[in-house]
């Protein structure tokens, strides 16, 4: 694709496909000098695009969002070049609700559009102007569900979490033959763990007509997580070929004691599409049964390392005061690990403020050293079996504020490869006990039951990063009074 890009005179169509797969393949830095070389001798709208893309793909926002304005004025009525550019301004930090109105207006109906817009607002300090205005949009078409959803969460960082689902409930009050409304409904309670409501809903929605094939599946879930062991076994039984409530079976085996016979099934996820979500199961069942598998996977001490990043970086309390000016939030989202506390919205790595530039310097190098300092490749482990040839890039990145008695319930991050905790300002270590607000590893979550301690506890330090495997049971020790606050970040999977 190179060769036939730089052949004089190029076609179009074959710069946009070399573009393409470069973003695919994570190749964009060999396609960026080729298309602006080319823009420099042919200005055209969408290679301009094109190379703004290929930036964003890479975190340089700064430079995407100049490319996107050269696009933007080339074309301004182009809908797609307008949202592109918005919505590169919401992650680089700076203001885009105009720039979200104006895609807006060119494309109406995108539901993509309209819910950046809502975060742009949000992202103003206008929380409740956006809840306002996706409501409308929502009330108006009640089966947009992502809308559905992303009014829920909305809801739910504003404070309004006893109000999240309302939308919903009035759409199914108003017609509850929508098997989506009643899905969405019932996949919001999980991402919320409330199982006591979810299962006062699939009887609602069995009710209302609701297909068994639905309801089934989100009953067997309930009846488990809420240790109705005998109800949840045999709803497993009926629901054995489900490959959907694979993990959830598994959990429900670990919960009632019987992890020997969660083994084959484990086994079965790992070898399997999925196996990302399985790994933290198999480190708990393999605890749990004494399997020498669990020395494997995560017996080498190399696999949590920390780092003291503060002779790289800019003073902490700038970085701070960076952060907190990011919490606009007033509560959690539905479906996190954090109690107590805030979290910030969007890549946090891609904002284009001075002090989170330097920062996001200083976490590439030490991620770059502890990837170096791994034990040797094998193919068959979730850490060390990825290349290390790649460039590091990030599947998210964030900060979170803990207050009072705040901290981290124990979870896992499946879409990652390393995961991480950076601590930026602690309460004074006065406030509670020794232990207060200490990270927790391999600490399995209390509703599991399994009564496993963490094997290893991290002490925070302003300045200090910690790096473990993405499928690492991870949480923190409750403290009682001050403030925490942290930068958190998924590696992606090398590719």
């Amino acid at each position: 694709m190179l060769a036939a890009a730089s052949a004089p005179g190029a076609d179009l169509d074959v710069l946009e496909d070399l573009a393409s797969s470069a973003l695919d393949e994570g190749e964009e830095e060999l396609a960026l000098p080729l298309i602006s070389r080319t823009l420099e001798a042919r200005p055209i709208a969408r290679l301009w695009q094109w190379k703004a893309l290929l930036e964003r793909s890479l975190d340089e926002h700064e430079q995407a969002l100049v490319s996107f304005a050269e696009a933007a004025r080339l074309d301004p009525n182009d809908a797609g070049i307008a949202h592109g550019r918005a919505r590169v301004a919401l992650e680089a930090g700076v203001p885009a609700e105009q720039l979200y109105e104006r895609a807006l207006a060119l494309a109406p109906t995108d539901g993509a559009v309209i819910v950046g817009l809502a975060a742009a607002r949000v992202a103003a300090g206008r929380g409740e102007q956006a809840e306002r205005e996706l409501g409308s949009i929502v009330g108006q078409v009640p089966l947009w569900i992502e809308g559905q959803v992303q009014l829920a969460q909305l809801r739910s960082t504003l404070g309004r979490g006893a109000a999240s689902l309302e939308s919903l409930e009035r759409a199914l009050a108003a017609d509850q033959r929508q098997p989506e409304l009643w899905k969405t409904l019932f996949d919001l309670l999980v991402r919320r763990e409330d199982y006591s409501g979810l299962l006062e809903a699939v009887e609602k929605g069995r009710a209302a007509g609701s297909p068994s094939r639905l309801t089934r599946g989100y009953e067997t879930i309930a009846a488990a997580e809420l240790g109705m062991t005998e109800h949840a076994d045999r709803l497993f039984a009926e629901s054995e070929a489900d490959a959907a409530l694979a993990i959830w079976r598994i959990r429900h085996l670990l919960r009632s004691g019987r992890a020997i016979e969660a083994l084959p099934l484990i086994d079965r996820e790992l070898a399997g599409p999925n196996s990302a979500g399985a790994w933290p199961y198999a480190a708990t069942a393999w605890r749990m049964t004494g399997d020498g598998r669990l020395a494997w996977l995560q017996g080498d001490p190399h696999l949590v390392a920390t780092f003291d990043l503060t002779p790289d970086l800019p003073p902490l309390d700038d970085i701070a005061a960076v952060l907190r000016s990011l919490h606009v939030a007033k509560a959690e989202y539905l479906d996190q690990s954090v109690r107590g506390g805030t979290q910030t919205d969007g890549p946090l790595f891609s904002r284009i403020d001075p002090a989170i530039r330097a920062l996001r310097r200083a976490v590439v190098g030490a991620v770059q050293g502890y990837v170096a300092r791994l034990p040797s490749p094998d193919p068959n482990h979730p850490l060390l079996g990825a290349r290390r040839d790649r460039r590091i890039r990030f599947a998210g990145s964030w900060s979170v504020r803990l207050r009072g008695a705040g901290f981290h319930a124990s979870h896992v991050h499946p879409q990652g490869w390393i995961s991480s905790a950076l601590y930026v300002a602690l309460p004074p270590e006065s406030a509670g006990k020794s232990d207060s607000g200490w990270l927790q590893l391999s600490e399995p979550p209390p509703d599991l039951r399994t009564e496993l301690n963490p094997l290893a506890l991290v002490k925070p330090e302003p300045g200090r990063l910690v790096l473990f495997p993405s499928w690492m049971w991870h949480g923190t020790i409750p403290f009682p009074e001050g403030e925490r606050l942290t930068v958190a970040f998924d590696v992606s999977m090398p590719r």
